[in-house]
This record gives structure tokens, C-alpha cells and sequence, in this order.
């Protein structure tokens, strides 16, 4: 199975404004080198934070900042902005003629989506700010 990582590195892109100070290089040569990525994925990344109104940058320029306080950017927020798919996903392709597989799609999409509602509304409650908070207390120990 393949894993998105498109969430993950929206908050690493976030996370890595948020740490940053005046003499931080913002471009997404050094932004990618921190995820271990390149720099077009980072370049489409911020162009859909961008969009969704979670970054502020100028064109052709190295500058670039949260559009607000971190403490205001959830999880939720970026997770919305990237248009991830659903967290869980049931298998399309069953065998109608049984009645486990004639009826687990329905009853598990229920299922899951109980589940990836709990999941946002978690999303919601935890902040880029928090994650900035994590990184800092991490790198002093």
C-alpha cells in the first residue's frame, strides 16, 4: 500500500515558517532539504497553502510567512487545504453473492466515517503552534 505523505510535509512546510527567524532561508531549496524532498513538490505544496489563504508569499521572491498566528492554523485546516483523501478506505471490489461482501461497503463506510469525523474534530483541536512548540522543546534535548 502507498502512503500519502502530502499532509505530513504541508505541516513540515508550516512548522518550518513558523521556527523560523529573519535570517531563516525560506526558499524551497532549503524547505525541501528539510523534508528530504525537492523543491518542485515543496513549490506545488505552498502554492496550495497558498491558495487556501495558510501562507502568505510573493512570486519570483524568497519571502513567505504564516497568513496568521500559528496558534490560529489546525491540523483540520491543513488537512482541508491539501484535499487528502479520507483516512480510511473500503474496498470497492467484493463478492456480491456472499453476504458479508454483498453489505461491508455500506456498513463500513458508516463505520469509517464515524471514525473520520472523531479524526477532524481532533484535527481541529491541535495547532501548527503546537507542532512548532514540539519541535523546539525537542531540539534542546
Amino acid at each position: 500500500m502507498k502512503y500519502s505523505h502530502r499532509l505530513s510535509d504541508a505541516v513540515h512546510i508550516l512548522t518550518y515558517i513558523g521556527v523560523s527567524d529573519s535570517n531563516t532561508d525560506l526558499s524551497s531549496r532549503a524547505i525541501a532539504g528539510s523534508i528530504d524532498s525537492n523543491p518542485s513538490l515543496v513549490r506545488r505544496l505552498m502554492a496550495t497553502l497558498s491558495n487556501a489563504g495558510l501562507i502568505n508569499s510573493i512570486p519570483g521572491k524568497i519571502s513567505l510567512e504564516l497568513s496568521r498566528p500559528a496558534k490560529n492554523i489546525s491540523l483540520l485546516d491543513v488537512y482541508n487545504a491539501i484535499e487528502e483523501p479520507k483516512l480510511l478506505h473500503v474496498d470497492p471490489k467484493t463478492n456480491l453473492k456472499c453476504i458479508v461482501g454483498a453489505n461491508i461497503q455500506k456498513t463500513l463506510t458508516r463505520a469509517y466515517d464515524k471514525v473520520q469525523q472523531k479524526a477532524e474534530k481532533e484535527m481541529d483541536n491541535i495547532s501548527i503552534q503546537e507542532i512548532v512548540d514540539g519541535i523546539l522543546v525537542e531540539s534542546k534535548k
